[in-house]
């Protein structure tokens, strides 16, 4: 049975904030609210919670994970950027987007993308999940709360708790937070290119 907890969605309380962050460490798995739809999230070092993620969003190996960081200081520990990608990066986050980039060498490699080496990266515009990643001090393994055979992610915390009470370890409900997922920006070309246009706004790359 997974617990519940009701966040305020501009000023988490900073106690759920902890309580949370100790489940997420102790292999749990938490729903949370982001800046485009609730998501799922886990410790980027449990194998096992990835795994479950996988079995609940019904996905195989080749599915991209988001690291969803706080800022762009982190991305180098994880992912290869050249200037002009830092630029573009620095000019689009945070906000509602999962840019593509080449993995580094230390990215274990459960988590990247088996055949093209690469690993999804994520900076949300959210303040429970800044108030999340500043507790937890690393990179939350995340992915859209996006259940088989359903059309839409879901946006009401308690018919979320109710599907998948036996699944997750943790819902934390901080209101609608709408159903559009995040635009998916492949940038390990020569140009970029928009594999899922979602909430984030096309307008920065020239579309």
């Amino acid at each position: 049975m997974s617990q519940y907890f009701s966040i305020h969605p501009q000023n988490p309380q900073p106690r759920l904030i902890k309580r949370a962050v100790e489940i997420i460490r102790a292999g749990g798995i938490v729903v949370y609210p982001t800046d485009s739809c609730y998501a799922l999230g886990c410790h980027i070092g449990d194998k096992a919670a990835m795994e479950r993620i996988r079995v609940i969003r019904g996905i195989d190996a080749r599915h991209h994970f988001a690291l969803v960081c706080r800022d762009l200081s982190e991305l180098g520990t994880y992912a290869r950027v050249d200037n002009q990608q830092f630029r573009l990066l620095k000019a689009m986050t945070p906000g509602s987007y999962v840019f593509i980039l080449e993995a580094t060498r230390e990215l274990p490699k459960r988590l990247q993308h088996p055949k093209r080496k690469t690993i999804g990266l994520r900076i949300p515009d959210h303040p429970v999940v800044h108030a999340l990643l500043k507790e937890l001090d690393e990179p939350l393994l995340s992915s859209t709360l996006l259940l088989p055979g359903d059309e839409m992610a879901h946006t009401d915390a308690g018919e979320i708790r109710e599907r998948l009470e036996h699944q997750v370890d943790l819902v934390l409900d901080g209101g609608s937070c709408g159903v559009e997922p995040t635009t998916v920006v492949d940038l390990t070309g020569s140009a970029p290119v928009v594999t899922r246009e979602g909430k984030g706004s096309l307008a920065p790359l020239g579309l």
